[in-house]
């Protein structure tokens, strides 16, 4: 099998022309992290790991250093990874103070009779994992203190419109022994209420894996991704023999029709061919396959480079 990793910064209604280089230099970093374990021969769990902390380092993304905060001005962060292997699975949500969210579900995953923890138990989780505690302050940027001014004068989460808010950090890959997983991390939304959490961490909805049919990571609304578990219902019309570019508009296509909500989904099948797809204004992104790199951030726009 020929390795690929594909890494998505999160739907976005638009990102500013000051902003764009930065997203696009810190999605290429983190496509070319997960790329180089998987052409060292490492897995495809260690792939998007490794991918998802590197955005998670990366104050431009609404996960780990650069999450939104909460109606509160707290920092609340899901996440989840899974191995198409044998479909073992590590969630996480409402983590606080932690650098990187990814590494402990990754720890639930491997360490744990469990899928899922949250919250304090989470927490003392994270201690006993050996993941140092920072300061709650250590992941609250200026930027996110005015986004969350801003909301609060225009209006409650609550009846926030599902064109913002976009913003989740995500990576599929396959390794050369045809594993296939994902990962997908958050700070969720702008002034969402204590302990909301979206789609994110929710297997199915914030994405799956399984080595018989593919891998695939969402981004979007939280809420209007739970309620068509976008991720599974992907998957599910990629095994009724749908094509990847099918399933994928299917999917969004259907969220978007029945509730309005918008987002996008990156998409790996078990042969290694993969496709991104969005309904938001942009999302950006990045694919790393047979020592080329693609990276694009709006519609029909599309960079390829060589990997060195």
């Amino acid at each position: 099998m020929n390795p690929v990793v594909v890494v998505h910064g999160g739907g976005a209604s638009n990102i500013s022309k000051d902003r764009k280089e930065r997203v696009r230099q810190g999605i290429v970093k983190a496509a070319t992290a997960g790329y180089k374990i998987l052409k060292q021969g490492g897995s495809a769990v260690d792939a998007v790991e490794e991918a998802v902390t590197t955005l998670e380092d990366d104050s431009e993304f609404n996960a780990g250093c650069g999450s939104v905060l909460n109606i509160n001005g707290d920092v609340e962060m899901d996440a989840s990874i899974m191995d198409g292997k044998d479909l073992s699975a590590g969630a996480v949500s409402a983590v606080r103070c932690i650098a990187n969210p990814i590494r402990l579900a990754r720890f639930c995953l491997t360490q744990t009779p469990h899928c899922f923890l949250t919250d304090q138990g989470a927490a003392k989780f994270a201690a006993a994992m050996g993941i140092p505690e920072i300061p709650g302050e250590q992941l609250i940027t200026e930027k996110n203190k005015k986004r969350l001014e801003k909301e609060k004068l225009e209006k409650g989460a609550q009846k926030s419109d599902c064109q913002k808010n976009l913003g989740t950090v995500g990576a599929v890959a396959l390794d050369c022994r045809g594993n296939l997983a994902f990962a997908t991390s958050t700070g969720g939304i702008v002034n969402k209420m204590v302990g909301r959490v979206g789609d994110t961490p929710c297997i199915g909805s914030g994405g799956y894996a399984d080595n018989d049919i593919g891998a695939i990571s969402t981004t979007g609304h939280g809420e209007s991704i739970l309620k068509v578990n976008l991720a599974r219902l992907t998957l599910f019309h990629l095994e009724q023999g749908k094509t990847l570019e099918e399933a994928a508009e299917l999917s969004l296509g259907y969220m978007k029709s029945r509730l309005k909500g918008l987002g996008g989904l990156i998409l790996i099948s078990k042969t290694g061919d993969w496709v991104v797809k969005w309904t938001s204004a942009s999302m950006p992104w990045a694919a790393a396959k047979d020592d080329k790199l693609h990276s694009g951030i709006d519609v029909d726009e599309t960079t390829t480079t060589d990997l060195p």
